[in-house]
């Protein structure tokens, strides 16, 4: 049983120097492909530094290059040509994080629709696909995609946490969806249990988002609280029980719709 985790924040200091073990137990757990997070232009500089240092085969690690919405503020014209840069290389699989997060607002929200329309022209450009974050602004962000849509090759909805209403706006516009531990979530992610069986397979991808969201039914629970992409294998089991599938299955059809959707080698 083979996992690929699509949304691995591994620059996070929380890993410091310890990015090879938790590599390491990812893959022994069976996550044997993880894409590295960019959230701003230093950091996908990071995600792609840790991809060469930890992986010489060109086989594992993979990242995407973007600039966050809290980080919207600081983008200029020049960060197109740097993040230009980055995407062309080969271990950058696609443009993000980037999106829209009404729900913090660390960035005004002009700014944050001017760094995702040139992120996504850059993303057509290159014939790329989109890594999205999203809270609080789906109808803003879907009415911004729809313009650029036509012109992208693919575009997933990291980390959905949504309503129905938002899911099948988001299918209806041929949007992937990415499912985190938020689904293990007792208290706030109860209400994706009936609406994962409606995601088609083939558009269904799973993530950690470590070192965040921790799943919170994962036992024993680690003592420093930390998420890790080997804790991927708790998402697969819960998703599969709302989906009314086994555990193999679903791996089957969320790797095989990542590696296709980043345009991943076979791991044999």
């Amino acid at each position: 049983m083979q996992l690929i985790d699509i949304g691995v924040n591994l620059t996070n200091s929380s890993f410091h120097e310890q990015q090879a073990a938790v590599v390491e137990r990812a893959v022994h757990a069976g996550v044997v492909q993880m894409v590295l997070t960019g959230t701003s232009l230093e950091v996908s500089h990071q995600a792609l530094a840790l991809c060469e240092q930890l992986d010489a085969s060109g086989q594992r690690l993979f990242s995407s290059a973007g600039v966050h919405p809290h980080d919207a503020s600081h983008w200029s014209t020049d960060s197109v040509r740097q993040l230009r840069q980055l995407l062309i290389q080969p271990r950058v699989k696609a443009v993000g994080e980037c999106g829209l997060d009404f729900n913090r607002d660390f960035s005004p929200r002009p700014a944050q629709e001017k760094a995702l329309e040139a992120q996504l022209a850059l993303a057509a450009e290159l014939r790329l696909p989109v890594f999205l974050h999203e809270r609080e602004a789906s109808d803003r962000l879907l009415a911004i995609l729809k313009a650029y849509r036509d012109q992208l090759p693919a575009a997933v909805v990291h980390c959905f946490t949504g309503e129905r209403k938002a899911l099948f706006a988001y299918l209806d516009l041929d949007l992937h969806i990415g499912i985190t531990g938020w689904i293990c979530d007792e208290r706030r992610g109860t209400h994706l249990h009936p609406l994962v069986s409606s995601i088609p397979s083939g558009r269904l991808m799973l993530e950690s988002d470590a070192p965040y969201l921790l799943p919170r039914s994962l036992r024993p629970k680690p003592k420093n609280g930390r998420n890790e992409p080997a804790f991927l294998v708790e998402v697969l089991h819960e998703v599969a029980r709302h989906r009314g599938e086994t555990p193999e299955q679903l791996a089957a059809h969320t790797s095989a719709c990542a590696r296709a959707f980043f345009d991943l080698p076979a791991i044999s």
